[in-house]
């Protein structure tokens, strides 16, 4: 079987695709990349490729990585692959899910179709589906799958406490502190948020859970600016806990996000490997490996 797989990875992700690659005990290769200086690409992928091809490129800050998989794409099947999946631990633009105002694109659908022409399978972690349940609604193909980092976070956490409780910042978290706290048995609870701007919110703590004296650990799925990570752990300082600690899923961290956090002496930032960052805590390669076996099967 291996004979007509591979994995092909881009630079800054070569060391997630191998690691993927061994555990699946898949061939991986590079993908070669060179941008010009007007910021067009020249992209070159093995020659003579088997009939399925693993293309792992996690899409954190996705217009130039959207080309680049386009490029890539087009690129494995000149060169001998009848089907590509793709392996994004973090899909791009799934957040807006309806138009806000007259005439805002809805990026959902219109990223989640050019997937869906672009790759026959898709497989991502935790995606920002809100108004929608399933993967396919935003991504219309048979195989689009997406994984929950549920379980290994809830993993990593009973390593580092007893009884901690697990605070998600926005009800848009429920889903997942909801399913990290269930799996371990961990008090949860979530928090409202009033937003005034992308960045300028506020938090609400509920009272019936105290967090006085207790380990603290904000929990959500995307830490983009960091505004409202900032001010929930403002809101649960101020209630003197025993230590706060900030687990996310996709470490984006933009501009001086993960700064501003550190600025209020949280005791650990922690994240999965979906996104390449220095918080990394968790990998993802198992979880991502089952979900190969499953769409290969």
């Amino acid at each position: 079987m291996n004979n007509h797989n591979i994995v092909l990875g881009f630079s800054e992700s070569l060391q997630q695709a191998q690691s993927l690659a061994a555990e699946l005990g898949f061939p991986c290769d590079e993908i070669r990349l060179h941008r010009f200086p007007d910021a067009e690409h020249r992209l070159q992928v093995p020659g003579s490729l088997p009939e399925n091809v693993i293309l792992f490129l996690s899409l954190d800050y996705p217009n130039e990585k959207l080309i680049e998989l386009l490029l890539a794409a087009g690129a494995v099947r000149e060169n001998g692959a009848t089907r590509l999946l793709l392996v994004a631990p973090y899909l791009c633009y799934m957040r807006q899910d309806i138009a806000f105002h007259e005439g805002e694109a809805v990026s959902q659908q219109i990223i989640g179709k050019l997937l869906a022409d672009t790759v026959d399978a898709v497989i991502t972690v935790d995606p920002h589906l809100h108004r929608i349940t399933r993967l396919q609604q935003a991504v219309p193909l048979d195989h689009a799958l997406a994984l929950t980092a549920a379980e290994p976070m809830a993993a990593f956490l009973a390593k580092q406490f007893e009884k901690p409780l697990l605070i998600g910042p926005d009800d848009e978290s429920r889903q997942w502190v909801e399913s990290i706290a269930s799996g371990r048995g961990f008090d949860f609870t979530v928090a409202t948020k009033e937003r005034f701007g992308d960045r300028n919110v506020r938090i609400h703590l509920p009272e019936d859970k105290p967090v006085v004296g207790r380990d603290v650990v904000i929990v959500d799925d995307i830490a983009s600016t960091g505004r409202t990570i900032i001010a929930a752990a403002q809101s649960i300082l101020a209630g003197k806990p025993k230590s706060l600690s900030v687990l996310v899923t996709h470490a984006l961290f933009a501009g001086d996000a993960e700064t501003r956090i550190r600025e209020l002496a949280v005791d650990h930032i922690w994240s999965t490997d979906s996104i390449k960052h220095p918080t990394n805590a968790i990998p993802l390669t198992s979880l991502l490996a089952d979900g190969v076996r499953s769409v290969f099967s």
